[in-house]
């Protein structure tokens, strides 16, 4: 008597969220934002004299807006048009108390983790910040408070349209986890192409970081508290 050896079933391929077009042109647009920062950033390092330090309330909004306007484009002009809703692609529900304190924990697992390997890395080689954006961090009550403003913005943001949005469409495009996850780290470190070739490098990492955190809590909840704490902390306390 003979028995037929079934074959496992294939996981399906993953599936892209939005279409190839919509993705191309947010690529452009990240690589233009950071082409032009980049410049800024390259003519401030040149200069011969610096101009008397301003206060960064107008650039905070600006960069706020710009973080929702990110969300607004993935969303409207992507998702949208595939049926995907935000909610499915941040992945996780909050059922109750103890879901988020399950994430809050892991996000502040994930912030010390890499305030650690950060701290080791400036020891070793020094600060990666230029001191041009070292000097856009918040003096003024109103400036601060703005601060943690965009830090909010920037967590939920950065995460939705890089570990979310970005990693889904290069997984679908590529086929790969890994690639996926290479791609939208150098992407993001390069859309901060305005804080200096280190800085790039160092943000590269950090992404590549919250993807695989993302990744393995299939969750940018996590990642989001963690990425805002993150930022809110190098603002207000310098760490």
């Amino acid at each position: 008597m003979s028995t037929l050896a079934i074959a496992p079933e294939s996981p399906p391929a993953p599936q892209r969220i939005a279409p190839i077009r919509h993705t191309i042109v947010l690529v452009l647009l990240l690589l233009a934002v950071a082409a032009g920062g980049a410049i800024v950033q390259q003519r401030a390092t040149h200069a011969t004299t610096l101009p008397a330090p301003a206060r960064p309330t107008t650039l905070y909004l600006s960069l706020i807006a710009m973080e929702w306007g990110l969300v607004l484009y993935v969303v409207r002009g992507g998702l949208r048009r595939t049926g995907t809703s935000l909610r499915d692609l941040v992945g996780g529900r909050w059922s109750g108390p103890r879901d988020v304190a399950r994430d809050v924990v892991l996000a502040f697992a994930a912030w010390a983790a890499w305030t650690l390997a950060l701290g080791m890395a400036t020891r070793m080689a020094g600060p990666a910040n230029a001191a041009s954006v070292r000097s856009l961090l918040p003096q003024h009550p109103l400036d601060r408070a703005l601060w943690v403003a965009l830090s909010v913005s920037a967590g939920f943001a950065e995460e939705v349209v890089f570990r979310g949005y970005l990693f889904t469409q290069f997984r679908a495009l590529t086929r790969s986890s890994t690639l996926a996850l290479i791609l939208q780290a150098v992407l993001f470190g390069v859309s901060h192409g305005y804080q200096g070739v280190r800085a790039c490098v160092t943000i590269s990492v950090y992404g590549l970081f919250f993807g695989a955190l993302a990744l393995r809590s299939r969750s940018l909840r996590p990642g989001m508290i963690a990425h805002a704490w993150t930022d809110i902390a190098a603002g207000l306390f310098r760490f």
